[in-house]
Order: C-alpha cells, then structure tokens, then sequence
C-alpha cells in the first residue's frame, strides 16, 4: 500500500480512478487491526482498486479537509471525488459490501 503524504494525497486520488484511503495513526489499535485486511483486499482485488494510507498525526489538514475525526476511517475516492466512507474496523468481507456499490 502506498503511504501518501500532503504532496502525493491530491495527486493518487485524482490519477486513479478508485481509490481508498485509510486515515490511520500508528497508536490507533482498530487501525493496526484494519492493515491487514486492507492488505488483503490491495493484494488480491480484480476491481482496479487502489489502497493507500495516510497517517493523520503526520498530516493532519488532510484529515481536516475530508472531516476526519474517528479513525480508522476509511474513503473511497472516484476520480477525486469521496464516494463511500466506512469508519472503524471491518472484516474484509464486511468492508468489500459496503463498498460494493461503488466497486461496480
């Protein structure tokens, strides 16, 4: 998973068609839970979806700008556009339906 940064945030999520980001921080236990389900679905999904993360003690206006305040708190961008929000963890089979909608 890429690991974005305030320089490449605007830059993945407008160059890729889909794209969920996972607003974490590294003391966040639910975030250090959700990495590998996150894992999972980056490494074994046919839908074109990218994951990438991005840390919110590190970048915190990011998080600011999507109205981040729980985490994990995942959004799935659609050509640079938020579309989908699931906040707190997921199994993989949970998150892949919330998301369903919107991977089709």
């Amino acid at each position: 998973m890429e690991k974005l940064t305030n320089e490449t945030f605007t830059t993945t999520i407008h160059n890729e068609h889909l794209v969920l980001v996972d607003f974490y921080a590294d003391w966040c236990g639910p975030c250090k839970m959700m990495h590998p389900v996150l894992e999972d679905i980056n490494n074994n999904n046919d839908q074109g979806l990218k994951i990438a993360q991005i840390n919110v003690d590190d970048y915190p206006e990011v998080a600011a700008n999507y109205g981040v305040q729980s985490i994990p708190n995942m959004i799935l961008f659609k050509d640079g556009k938020p579309v989908n929000q699931v906040i707190g963890f997921m199994n993989k089979d949970a998150l892949l339906a919330k998301l369903s909608n919107d991977l089709n």
